[in-house]
Order: C-alpha cells, then structure tokens, then sequence
C-alpha cells in the first residue's frame, strides 16, 4: 500500500502546505513533515505513487542529517514514523544551493548546448558528460513557490537583496562543507556524489539546515567502482538516483513542457522504481530496509503522540 496524499486534522494545527512529495503540517513553533510515496520530475507530480518511497526518503534523510550536525544546525527534533520528521519551524532562505562535483544533468545538458557557464560559474573546456569537476561548483537557484526553479549568479543574488554577502558567503561554505561529508560518507559505501542540493533557514537568527539531504530526490550517485573504466569507453555511468525516471518520461514524449502528456507508468516500471530506491537507501545506510506497509492513520497516531 503506497501513501499518496495525507489529511489529517490536529488541534493545535496552524496550517497546511502539499508540496510536490511531502505533506506539512504546522504548528506553532513546529512542522511536522510527512514523506508520501509520490514522485515528480520536471516539476510535475507522476500518477503512480511509489510503494515505500517516503519511507526511504526520510529515512536517509535522517541518517545524514545525524552525521552533519557538526556542520551546521538542522531543523530536526525527532522522527515518530518511518514517514515522519518533526522539527523547529524555521523561516526558509529562497535558495537552492545546488553543487556539483561531475557533469552530470542539468549541467550536462547546459554544457553540451555550446555554453561554458552556468549560474555566473565557467566551467572548463573538453568535458564529457559525468566526468569530475576540478573542484565543486555552486550553481543557486531561486525557490519557486510554483512552477520551475530558475538558476540564478552569485551576483544576481547580492544585487536582488536576497541574501547579504554575509549569509551567501556561510550559505556557500556549509553547502561545500556537507557536500565534502557526503562526499565522504558516499565513498565508504562505495558510492559518487555526483551532485545534490541543500535548502536552508533561519531560526531566531542563525542559519539552519532544512529539508531533506543526500536522498536520491535531491542527489544523484554513481557507483565508484568501474567509474574510471566506463569514462574512458565512452559508457554511460551506472548510477543511483531519479535521473533514470526523468530519462524514462523523456523516452516516452514528456519533458515537462506545454502540451507535452504525461505518460502512464507500467507497474513493472514501479516496482522497478520502488527497487531502485531501496538499493540507494541500504548501499547509502549499509542497512536493510524492512518492506512493512504503513497505514495513513499509523502515522496520524504517531503524529498526535507526539505534539499532543
């Protein structure tokens, strides 16, 4: 039984927001975030729920939030559920701090257009898709409340009044700061950080890590071993994210673009999907995930105990 959409109703609750994978629910001084088992891409939400999904979602997200809390501060309290996250109600930065270590989606496509920089950042010339970036690059994009994110220069941002040069300049340090840990991290399961994107907030002034971080809906891996051997034959990289969904819709006509049609998605294509992101979670955790069902009013009562 997959998890599609919640609905629950809490006394002390202020407000509600769906957004494309996670219910939140908010409370005072608190949000309660439900991971659900739904799956975008291109900025739509897919017909098919993916059994187990949320469940995985949270559960690394969890897990890295944990080992990065040297870096900096997150929002994360206590997790009640498999599906649920609860933590402080911070106030979101509209930026997503996306880096990136290898060539890989969007800058790929960027690159192989003829263009050589993105978001304000050169990148070198002779590339080939998934090869290894000198060092990481920080490519922000602006946090839409609807529709696409757009990408967005360092110089773009300061000009804007987004953010002062003093938080981009600690927004900047901690996302490399995290993404050299999961780098890290990745590379003792015998995985590639290849990219990822952090979001951030404040709370009573001082910045915090929010969101999810690490999972395969905001970064993508590939598998270190054999990494080297398939650059050098040209291969395509075995790899460990949502990247092969995207490429699934693309195959079958949908880019996310007007009058483009969502394509239905087969239930072996959803099992497929549900494998695929068990694999990520127990190559990233080095730990089984048990497949156990859950019930949306399993989680309503999880919930309730713990903000009652």
């Amino acid at each position: 039984m997959s998890i599609k959409e919640t609905h629950f109703s809490f006394p002390q609750q202020t407000d509600f927001y769906r957004g494309k994978v996670r219910d939140v629910y908010f409370f005072d001084d608190k949000l309660v975030v439900v991971a659900s088992d739904r799956i975008s891409a291109f900025d739509h939400i897919l017909p098919e729920a993916i059994p187990f999904k949320g469940q995985v979602l949270n559960r690394i997200a969890l897990h890295f939030l944990e080992h990065t809390k040297d870096i900096v501060p997150n929002w994360l309290e206590s997790s009640p559920h498999p599906n649920v996250a609860i933590g402080k109600k911070c106030e979101p930065i509209r930026l997503e701090m996306v880096v990136r270590g290898y060539l890989a989606g969007h800058a790929w496509r960027t690159y192989k257009s003829g263009e050589r920089v993105l978001c304000g950042v050169s990148m070198p010339e002779g590339m080939k898709e998934a090869d290894k970036f000198p060092n990481p690059i920080v490519t922000p994009a602006t946090k839409a409340e609807e529709g696409h994110d757009e990408d967005i220069s360092e110089a773009e941002i300061l000009a804007q009044g987004i953010v002062s040069n003093d938080v981009w300049q600690a927004l900047k340090s901690y996302s490399l700061a995290l993404f050299q840990r999961g780098t890290e991290m990745a590379a003792e399961q015998g995985l590639i950080l290849v990219d990822t994107k952090y979001e951030f907030g404040l709370y009573n002034g001082e910045i915090f890590l929010i969101d999810e971080i690490h999972t395969p809906d905001s970064s993508r891996y590939y598998y270190k071993e054999g990494y080297e051997e398939r650059q050098q034959l040209g291969q395509k990289q075995k790899q460990l994210s949502k990247e092969f969904v995207r490429e699934w819709l693309m195959e079958n006509g949908f880019q996310g673009l007007e009058g483009q049609e969502m394509p239905d998605m087969p239930a072996s294509f959803v099992s497929h999907v549900t494998d695929r992101y068990v694999e990520l979670y127990e190559k990233l955790t080095g730990r089984t995930l048990e497949r156990n069902p859950y019930k949306p009013e399993e989680i309503e009562m999880a919930i309730n105990s713990s903000v009652s």
